[in-house]
């Protein structure tokens, strides 16, 4: 199936992979938005039209895990595709995943009525088995690449 660019609508999203010295990831527990059952997602999400994609990664980061940060390389990218639930079509998701330093903030969600509950260091031998979205999955992976080839 050939899809032109514009027969489909495009999310951006950027995320960032916070792991502390104790091992323990900085997660934003997702609250599946009543579509979808609730799990931890990396802090970050949808790029708002007029924002660059560091721009926005500061404000997501902050509005769910009320930290500041300052975005550092890029770990790693990723898409999907699929249909749409609210709109008749298809979306391609492309997200990014950055590396990132926190430089202030007290750990608590800011944002009122959004998707995210609560922010949590998890640590990272507790991750078996809990609920978590793919895109955890894909940067701890891409951390893992990173960490081997130094």
């Amino acid at each position: 199936m050939t899809v032109e660019f514009t027969d489909y609508h495009t999310r951006l999203a950027a995320y960032v992979l916070l792991v502390d010295e104790q091992e323990r990831v900085l997660l934003a527990w997702w609250n599946g938005e009543g579509h979808s059952d609730p799990e931890w997602s990396l802090p970050g999400g949808g790029i708002d039209f007029d924002e660059s994609i560091r721009d926005g990664l500061v404000r997501e980061v902050f509005e769910e895990t009320g930290l500041h940060v300052e975005p550092g390389a890029l770990l790693v990218d990723h898409h999907f595709t699929a249909r749409g639930r609210t709109f008749d079509g298809w979306f391609r998701s492309q997200r990014f995943v950055f590396e990132a330093t926190i430089t202030g903030g007290e750990l608590g969600t800011t944002e009122v009525g959004g998707s995210t509950d609560h922010a949590a260091w998890v640590p990272l031998a507790a991750l078996d088995g809990q609920p978590r979205s793919e895109i955890v999955d894909i940067a701890l992976a891409a951390r893992r690449v990173e960490e081997a080839g130094r």
